[in-house]
C-alpha cells in the first residue's frame, strides 16, 4: 500500500482502531524479521522498511490525537 493511501486510512480511524492497527503492524514487522532469516525465495527486503514506516505513521497519528485533547 502506498504511503498516501496509508495516511488517508490512518487519518480516518479512531484511537482504539489505531491502537489495534499498531499492534498488528508490530506483529507483522516481527514476522517479516523472522522471514528474513529463513530461506524464502519471495521475501522483499523493502517490506521491512515499509512496515517500520507504517508503524511510525500510526504512532504519529496517535500522538496527534493525544495532543489534540
Amino acid at each position: 500500500m502506498s504511503s498516501r493511501k496509508f495516511n488517508e486510512l490512518v487519518k480516518d480511524k479512531s484511537k482504539e482502531d489505531l491502537l489495534k492497527l499498531y499492534t498488528d503492524l508490530k506483529r507483522e514487522c516481527m514476522n517479516l524479521r523472522i522471514a528474513m532469516r529463513s530461506p524464502n525465495e519471495g521475501f522483499k527486503p523493502s517490506s521491512i522498511k515499509e512496515c517500520r514506516r507504517n508503524v511510525a505513521r500510526v504512532k504519529t497519528r496517535l500522538r496527534q490525537l493525544k495532543d489534540c485533547k
